[in-house]
């Protein structure tokens, strides 16, 4: 089974979809099934082929939500803590600039909020760092170095 880290409050979020999911949405997916099987062949019936592709894509959900759920990992805030870490908020430093950012798993990603996954290349590169230590990581436009300048 894998491991999926997530904040208490991301895992709540999924536990809620997939309880919508499996009670409400299923329930009027197959309502709908129901109705377009009784407009007669169901070769030529759109409405049912809609159905059916919307059952599959509900069904692939909830068991893709059931996966995360039995594998979830809380994040937990890695205040105090010297070393990097999944949940550890980080102050870097390239080319001068400096940019602050948290290290979430990859279901809480978002890059333009300032958190970053743990398994992107410089999620991947920073853990287990420290203050001072330098990293340098491949990017589309060459190798780029990172300074770690603070950690909280």
């Amino acid at each position: 089974m894998m491991n999926y880290f997530l904040s208490k409050e991301r895992l709540e979020e999924l536990k809620k979809e997939y309880e919508h999911l499996t009670t409400h949405r299923r329930i009027e997916v197959a309502e709908r099934l129901k109705r377009a099987k009784e407009l007669g062949d169901l070769s030529e019936n759109a409405e049912y082929m809609e159905a059916r592709e919307e059952q599959a894509q509900v069904e692939t959900r909830i068991v893709e939500l059931g996966d995360i759920i039995k594998g979830a990992v809380l994040i937990k805030k890695q205040g105090g803590s010297e070393i990097i870490g999944v949940g550890s908020t980080v102050e870097v430093a390239k080319n001068g600039t400096t940019v602050r950012f948290s290290i979430v798993g990859s279901n809480e990603t978002r890059p333009e909020q300032g958190f970053i996954s743990n398994e992107s290349p410089l999620g991947q590169a920073l853990l287990g760092k420290k203050v001072g230590d330098s990293v340098i990581i491949n990017t589309p436009s060459g190798k780029a170095q990172y300074e770690v300048i603070k950690l909280e």
